[in-house]
């Protein structure tokens, strides 16, 4: 008599597989702003090979939610309170490395979207973008692939190509690069420690540590730098 097989385990990867092939994706969006959310979550509704859309407003509760249940793409805001978006990306990897997310952001590619693939994203998208690329992207990434449109894989042709000279910027940690690009952007050590949640302390050993890595002198310097390198608009 012939044994039966032994049931293949239902790791989150397979169980994904039957989702996919079964056309029902649960997304789990992670953003702060309490009405891109709504917008957002009535957008991705009207799609019916969406079966549910589950809601985070920071990382800690990402993290939460994916321990407690799979998902099938996670929608990542970059602009976090406490963990920047690209922060939290090797934390979401960790729990479940096939798990494809989508970096949404309002901010221009040529600063952030190199790093969101390094880190790990799977797409890279505006938050201005047309409604139906942000579905063909969600469907994309799902079924294994990356999604990036023609403008930000232009912009970071041209990131790439600056990179050829100066690049000292790229030595920084997420928490680092995040302190400079606030800085360069006029924001003040106080509302920066307010919008990371972090004391004012930890933001001037940011800024000391970042300028010393980057052998700039000072703020002037930093902001200089940045708009040589367009990392600010």
């Amino acid at each position: 008599m012939g044994c039966t097989p032994a049931p293949v385990p239902a790791t989150a990867a397979n169980v994904r597989q039957r989702k996919i092939q079964g056309l029902m994706i649960d997304v789990l969006l992670v953003d702060d702003h309490t009405i891109f959310r709504a917008g957002l979550m009535r957008l991705l509704e009207e799609d019916r090979r969406i079966r549910t859309v589950a809601q985070a407003d920071d990382g800690a509760s990402a993290l939460r939610l994916l321990r407690e249940r799979s998902f099938d793409v996670v929608l990542l805001d970059i602009n976090l309170p406490v963990r920047s978006g690209i922060e939290l990306l090797p934390s979401l990897q960790r729990l479940d490395p096939q798990l494809p997310v989508i970096v949404l952001s309002m901010y221009s590619a040529k600063q952030y979207a190199i790093r969101a693939f390094e880190a790990g994203a799977r797409g890279y998208v505006s938050k201005d973008m047309d409604a139906e690329l942000l579905l063909e992207a969600i469907h994309k990434v799902v079924e294994g692939g990356r999604y990036i449109t023609p403008e930000v894989a232009e912009q970071m042709l041209e990131k790439l190509d600056s990179l050829q000279g100066e690049d000292r910027h790229l030595q920084l940690s997420e928490r680092e690069y995040a302190v400079m690009i606030k800085i360069a952007n006029g924001v003040s050590l106080t509302a920066i420690a307010q919008e990371m949640h972090i004391s004012i302390k930890t933001v001037s050993t940011y800024r000391s540590r970042l300028l010393k890595k980057m052998g700039l002198d000072g703020n002037a310097a930093l902001v200089q730098y940045a708009m040589r390198n367009r990392l600010i608009d």
